[in-house]
């Protein structure tokens, strides 16, 4: 089975709301949500994969902090290995290059939307870490 080693950003905004995005219907697990983020390539560290991603995929620079999570996660396909960090936008604003929508929720409310299950952990934890 392949392994993929995935980075994905938690952006929040200054109303603590979380961007989330959706992807679109060309790509695998069509119309889930998920943390932005992408592949780590050989010779990155996953903070550099998460700037070099969040650069690509949504035109905006971030400041990368502190690890959320790590998940192992086995598709059909393909076992994937997913960190998640927090990160701020340092400078520009976030569009949609590859996915089919860009949208900021509030913490309390990711759990409404229909994640690609590799990033459900992630936000199980955050909504864990605001009810305790």
């Amino acid at each position: 089975m392949k392994k993929v080693q995935v980075v994905a950003a938690v952006i929040n905004n200054e109303q603590s709301h979380i961007l989330c995005a959706l992807r679109s219907p060309t790509m695998s697990l069509a119309h889930h949500w998920e943390f932005p983020g992408g592949k780590i390539e050989d010779g990155e560290s996953p903070e550099e994969a998460l700037t070099r991603e969040i650069r690509e995929e949504l035109d905006c620079e971030i400041k990368v902090s502190e690890k959320i999570e790590s998940v192992t996660h086995r598709y059909p396909n393909v076992l994937v290995h997913l960190l998640t960090y927090h990160a701020t936008i340092i400078s520009g604003f976030p569009k949609a290059k590859e996915h089919a929508d860009l949208k900021w929720i509030p913490l309390e409310q990711l759990d409404r939307l229909r994640w690609a299950p590799a990033d459900i952990p992630t936000v199980e934890l955050l909504l864990k870490q605001i009810r305790s």
